[in-house]
């Protein structure tokens, strides 16, 4: 089985975080392309990454993205010690900051056939099982990626987990931002994924108290790890 390892950077800056995962991003690939040219040799074996982290304050663009949706400017972010990226990733605006798990999955898609699409829904069932733990019932929107609650209630849609991925020769990077104990009002400067019509949310709004955010971490590396079928390396 294709191992995974495992490793929690815990808060770091989102710049920082970036350069890891640009570097074992640029690794995976440069080893899949030469395994590929092997004739007659043995092909080295690829390990794959997942990262979990919490990031300082940040506001990321995705390509598709529209800068107007971030609703303050320069000196606004300062103010707010929070700053901005424009990222290679897929999706519009987001924010992350303390208590909030990112999750940066970098794995080649093929090894475990898997398309994109599929990738992305993988993703979004692993945070369903995960607040199902706690009676929340997640499910997909049409038309949008994440984890969403009350689909069918005008008014009441409200996120808790964002997706945004990138993929190149189908090794993935970036991956998803999922509110534990997030801080709500940021999301106040933007528009949540390019959406004005719906809400965001945490399990802390959602079940009106903290959570312990290591031993949501733990659930949610056993939800994957469900999911994927990952060989989890810690």
């Amino acid at each position: 089985m294709t191992k995974v390892l495992f490793k929690d950077l815990a808060n770091i800056d989102y710049q920082e975080a970036w350069d890891i995962q640009e570097s074992v991003f640029q690794k995976t690939v440069k080893l899949k392309l030469d395994n590929q040219r092997i004739i007659n040799g043995k092909a080295t074996e690829n390990n794959y990454n997942l990262f979990f982290c919490e990031h300082p304050h940040v506001y990321t663009l995705g390509k598709s993205g529209k800068e107007q949706n971030l609703l303050i400017d320069s000196i606004q972010l300062r103010a707010k010690h929070a700053k901005f990226y424009k990222t290679n990733r897929g999706g519009d605006i987001t924010y992350h900051g303390p208590g909030q798990i990112v999750g940066y999955p970098i794995i080649d898609l093929e090894a475990f056939g898997l398309g994109i699409r599929t990738y992305i829904e993988n993703l979004e069932e692993s945070i369903i099982r995960n607040i199902a733990r706690y009676g929340l019932e997640g499910k997909r929107l049409k038309g949008a990626t994440g984890v969403w609650l009350d689909i069918d209630k005008a008014g009441k849609t409200r996120k808790i987990g964002a997706i945004g991925v990138r993929a190149s020769r189908y090794i993935s990077m970036h991956g998803f931002a999922y509110n534990v104990n997030t801080d709500l009002n940021y999301f106040d400067y933007i528009n949540p994924c390019g959406f004005t019509d719906k809400g965001v949310t945490s399990l802390e709004k959602e079940l009106g108290r903290k959570m312990d955010i290591e031993v949501i971490k733990q659930e949610l590396l056993e939800d994957m790890t469900a999911v994927f079928g990952w060989n989890l390396i810690k």
